[in-house]
């Protein structure tokens, strides 16, 4: 075992929209002004936040999740940051996860694993004095001493000032130590817009790095960022087993992996696309909206999720795209789609005002908007249905599903299970040598199955060589 020492603070509150990610950035940003190098995790299976870390401010973002990874995976992941060092939000409240029953799953457990202190966003725009019963409910709730900080948010000065020396006292009278770190006021003209279950993406906020820069500004001059990064000092050494990372292999000859990504396709995880790479295959990316065809030396497709249905007109009028890509599945090139990838494999898709446009046609289904979120949460891919299934070693990989659109042929290839509860349902289309369907899978919970599609990709490069 070694140890390795990461500056590091998790950023929690007691539900979401409660302003984690605009002070994350702000708390980053003011990093980079101190001359500091920060890298930046958020907690569970969010692909958005991370996108507002690294395209907003240039900070490479990537996730920790209890539930695609085992305790030693998440210390290895933090230890392994490009930073010297480390922000971590948090995802919901400090104590929701994955089962109402435990803290599995929860910001919470991300910090106790990593032994990561905690500074608790506090939410204080519509409350008084109530404020202080809910931070000491939050604290009680605080077994292993992990919250060091608070910090009060969308609060007047003057409330504020009033506030503070009665919640430090009553705090140390209920025997929390816990600092009172500053605050950041009520800003006009700054919100993060939401769609659906997430954050809109960074691109389509107008002016989002000025709004980011002026919560910057209020956080530098409202916040102790002195005490802050003390706080982040005092973490301790994260222990892993010694570098325990799979060597990079040598190039695969020939293999490249083919990856959808633009405005439309933009949800994956680093470590998915790392996991090809580090098995030697080329990742070579593509833009469905506006290249002609998919790269020529390709020799499988990855088509990850996002918001297709914002660029449907795009998408459907770049026949030249949508034939070469029927052509290459049709003809056999391994792929995977996931969610919106899947859903831009179908016929066509139907927009939320119902107008129909026409896609890859390789899905014998249509895609329309429902109105509500179909899935969503934590899954896991139980045994294919089809002992024969060239993909039957996807069985056991976990995932989640996020979306409000669902399809006329959702598949039948798997039944996905929730965890710790007993639910199921079919998905997954299996056909052509490929695998789609609405879940958004984590390869790293069961890192064989990239072994076993690169394995296809080498099957059918051999029988494509002229």
């Amino acid at each position: 075992m070694t140890e390795k020492k990461i500056p590091r603070v998790l950023l929690a509150a007691s539900s979401s929209n409660s302003g984690k990610t605009l002070l994350t950035c702000a708390l980053l940003d003011a990093l980079k002004k101190r001359g500091c190098h920060p890298a930046s995790f958020k907690c569970g299976p969010d692909y958005i936040d991370p996108m507002f870390h690294k395209e907003v401010l240039q900070v490479e973002g990537r996730n920790l999740d209890s539930f695609f990874m085992a305790e030693h995976e998440i210390r290895q992941a933090l230890a392994g940051c490009s930073g010297d060092c480390a922000v971590i939000e948090g995802v919901m409240g400090i104590y929701d996860g994955a089962d109402v029953r435990s803290d599995r799953g929860s910001s919470y457990e991300i910090a106790r694993v990593t032994g990561t202190p905690v500074v608790l966003i506090a939410d204080a725009s519509k409350t008084g004095r109530t404020l202080i019963s809910w931070i000491k409910g939050i604290l009680s709730d605080d077994r292993e001493g992990l919250i060091r900080g608070l910090i009060l948010n969308r609060i007047g000065d003057a409330f504020y000032a009033s506030l503070k020396p009665v919640l430090e006292t009553e705090l140390l009278e209920a025997g929390y130590h816990v600092e009172i770190l500053g605050y950041v006021p009520k800003i006009r003209d700054v919100e993060l817009k939401s769609r659906h279950l997430g954050l809109m993406l960074p691109g389509e906020i107008e002016g989002v790095y000025e709004q980011i820069e002026k919560v910057g500004r209020h956080f530098r001059e409202h916040v102790d960022l002195d005490r802050l990064l003390q706080i982040m000092e005092d973490a301790p050494g994260i222990c892993v087993s010694g570098e325990n990372r799979e060597a990079w292999g040598a190039p695969e000859e020939r293999l490249t992996l083919a990856v959808a990504q633009d405005a439309a396709f933009c949800f994956y995880y680093a470590e998915n696309l790392e996991l090809f790479a580090k098995k030697g295959v080329k990742i070579r990316r593509f833009s469905p909206i506006s290249d002609r065809t998919i790269p020529e030396d390709a020799a499988g497709i990855l088509l990850g999720g996002g918001y297709p249905e914002l660029f449907l007109e795009e998408l459907s009028r770049n026949t030249s795209m949508l034939s070469g890509l029927r052509a290459a599945l049709f003809g056999g090139m391994p792929s995977l789609a996931e969610c919106g990838g899947f859903m831009y494999l179908h016929k066509g898709i139907t927009d939320e005002a119902g107008r129909r446009f026409e896609m890859a046609g390789v899905v014998d289904g249509e895609c329309f908007y429902a109105g509500h979120p179909v899935r969503f949460g934590y899954m896991e891919l139980g045994e294919a249905a089809d002992r024969g299934d060239p993909y039957r070693g996807f069985s056991r990989m976990r995932g989640h599903e996020f979306h409000y659109f669902d399809s006329t042929s959702s598949g039948g290839a798997f039944t996905a299970r929730k965890p710790y509860k007993d639910s199921s349902w079919k998905c997954m289309v299996s056909a052509h040598n490929g695998l789609w369907g609405f879940p958004h899978l984590y390869y790293g919970s069961k890192p064989s199955a990239v072994d076993l599609f690169i394995d296809q990709m080498r099957k059918y490069r051999r029988g494509n060589i002229m």
